[in-house]
């Protein structure tokens, strides 16, 4: 396996020795067999339970609300020893990624302290109700609608599509659209809605390989309190390509396959060296991809919201991971199965480069940020 202890999170070998016992001794002991995209595909609530206990949850939160007040970067490192472990991490991962900043930064108080308890404490599971069957990854395209009543409370209505472990959720993350407009990105909203509301029916969606991770949620007059806005109402859209960068930034999209990158530099080279180019290209490639995610997360540690940096991170990121699969296949000795790792990845593969935005629209916004420049 590749050295990480010095590099671009360096000064965070302390954290990275808690995550390796705490992966080891769960794999060692059959736990969890670690497996490629397992951020994704791996939910175990008991092992978010027990890094939740090992205060590996929310690490840049405040005390307060029960986080450990740390960087970042350190956040970094700790996901990426979970990556690179295959640990299965999706029971808390949304929350801890992208929801509980996003509440962090534009909740208000009374939401606070509603909801990052049980985000912390690896209790809570969320969902992203963003796409759309009509809408995509264009996400100011949407219809879900949100109503008003003379109460306060809103009445939700509409569609969400490839909505990752909604049949698992406790909470959903809602944009749904309060106010009509000229212009689409203008009148939406964010919301967190209980996944037992009436009106809520979430239906699988299977994958290539049969598995069920992805759903489409009928949301049919869901009631919704008015305190379960995320921010200002009508400013949904500046508040979620800024969530977007939390989401498209992070370590994921170069390390969700990185253990068939161990397993070809730990495996028997081709005799005739054939592959060694490639092999020292996607090591490179690496090693600039964990740089980028340092920058961006350096950025978040500064206040900003680096959308560009984390487009481009998702856009180079999905590159390597297919053609990292590209090279297991190359070097895989003997059959290649469903359940091999090389196998697993292959399914997994399609839907590199859809999550979290498709290739074009990672295109769009480096070259907005290239042409303001």
């Amino acid at each position: 396996m590749l050295d990480f202890d010095e590099g671009p999170a360096a000064g965070t070998a302390e954290l990275r020795e808690r995550v390796r016992a705490l992966t080891a001794r769960w794999r060692d002991t059959g736990r969890y067999e670690p497996r490629p995209d397992n951020w994704m595909r791996g939910f175990d609530p008991e092992f978010s339970a027990a890094l939740a206990a090992a205060g590996l949850i929310g690490l840049t939160w405040p005390v307060e609300y029960g986080g450990a007040a740390l960087r970042n970067v350190d956040r970094l490192a700790v996901t990426e020893e979970l990556l690179r472990a295959g640990a299965p991490v999706a029971a808390h991962w949304m929350a801890d990624r992208q929801i509980g900043p996003a509440v962090l930064r534009h909740g208000s108080e009374e939401l606070r302290r509603e909801l990052l308890p049980d985000m912390v404490a690896g209790r809570a599971v969320y969902c992203l109700g963003m796409s759309e069957p009509e809408a995509g990854s264009d996400l100011a395209s949407v219809r879900t609608t949100a109503t008003e009543r003379p109460d306060g409370t809103f009445v939700l209505r509409g569609r969400k599509v490839w909505t990752t472990n909604a049949h698992r959720a406790t909470h959903m993350y809602v944009l749904a659209r309060t106010d009509p407009g000229e212009r689409k990105h203008e009148g939406l909203s964010e919301f967190i809605i209980d996944m037992d509301t009436p009106g809520i029916t979430v239906s699988p969606i299977p994958d290539i390989a049969g598995e069920h991770h992805f759903n489409e949620v009928l949301i049919d007059d869901a009631v919704v309190p008015a305190r379960r806005i995320v921010g200002e109402r009508g400013r949904g859209w500046s508040q979620v390509v800024e969530q977007l960068s939390f989401e498209r930034g992070g370590p994921e999209r170069a390390l969700s396959s990185y253990i068939l990158l161990a397993g070809i530099l730990a495996g028997p080279r081709a005799a005739d060296g054939s592959l060694d180019v490639q092999i020292g290209q996607a090591v490179a490639r690496l090693a600039m991809l964990r740089r980028l995610a340092y920058r961006v997360a350096r950025l978040m540690d500064n206040g900003a919201a680096p959308v560009q940096e984390a487009a481009t991170l998702k856009l180079l990121g999905n590159t390597f991971e297919q053609d990292l699969v590209d090279l297991a296949r190359q070097a895989h000795d003997g059959p290649l199965t469903a359940d091999s790792l090389v196998g697993q990845a292959l399914m997994s593969m399609p839907g590199f480069t859809i999550r979290g935005g498709a290739a074009d629209v990672m295109l769009s916004l480096i070259a907005r940020q290239e042409s303001v420049a």
